[in-house]
């Protein structure tokens, strides 16, 4: 087996107990997400946000480094985030204290997926489940 070389950080968020209000906001998530990845070190190529009715938001905001997305249930005080940065100079815990201080959770469930490949003699499969 060869080294495994760390390509990105992928951050999978969900955040419970979250304000409506704030979940609802189409221009808070955007102004927040893309001062995430300003702050975090990552350079901003585009946006796309679509707000649903007769609530919730998605929305992503694409990075030289990769991404970061969001999708909302204001009704349930839920948001689904993605935080995935490429390379070693973004930081992608700093773009997640950004949006934890938009969001303001009372509960956080966090994993981080380190993605990478293996580098090495020959071929190896992996299965994940």
């Amino acid at each position: 087996m060869g080294e495994v070389k760390e390509l990105g950080r992928h951050l999978i968020a969900e955040f419970i107990g979250c304000p409506a209000s704030v979940l609802d906001n189409i221009e808070e998530i955007k102004k927040s997400l893309v001062k995430a990845a300003r702050e975090a070190g990552a350079q901003v190529c585009g946006e796309v946000f679509h707000k649903f009715k007769p609530q919730g938001v998605s929305g992503i905001v694409i990075i030289a480094e990769s991404h970061l997305s969001i999708h909302t249930w204001p009704e349930y005080g839920y948001a689904a985030i993605d935080i995935f940065t490429c390379g070693t100079h973004v930081d992608p815990w700093k773009a997640y204290e950004i949006l934890r201080e938009t969001f303001k959770p009372r509960q956080v469930s966090i994993l981080e997926f380190k993605r990478g490949v293996n580098i090495g003699e020959g071929e190896e499969e992996t299965k994940r489940q």
